[in-house]
């Protein structure tokens, strides 16, 4: 299992870090994972599971 940091995930979500946490207030994104006091990280598997999803919805739009 891989983490991504916010950096990284913004670079394969290209979405703001307001818009991400307001996703993930929601329940429409998934939600970070606190690693440490001054850290969090996405689960890179539910991040893709997210992105693909949405090239889905595309598909049958």
């Amino acid at each position: 299992m891989r983490t991504l940091s916010k950096r990284q995930l913004k670079e394969l979500v290209l979405y703001s870090s307001q818009h991400i946490a307001w996703l993930e207030k929601s329940g429409k994104f998934p939600k970070r994972v606190k690693l440490g006091p001054n850290r969090v990280g996405w689960v890179e598997d539910e991040v893709l599971d997210w992105l693909q999803s949405r090239l889905e919805g595309r598909e049958s739009a």
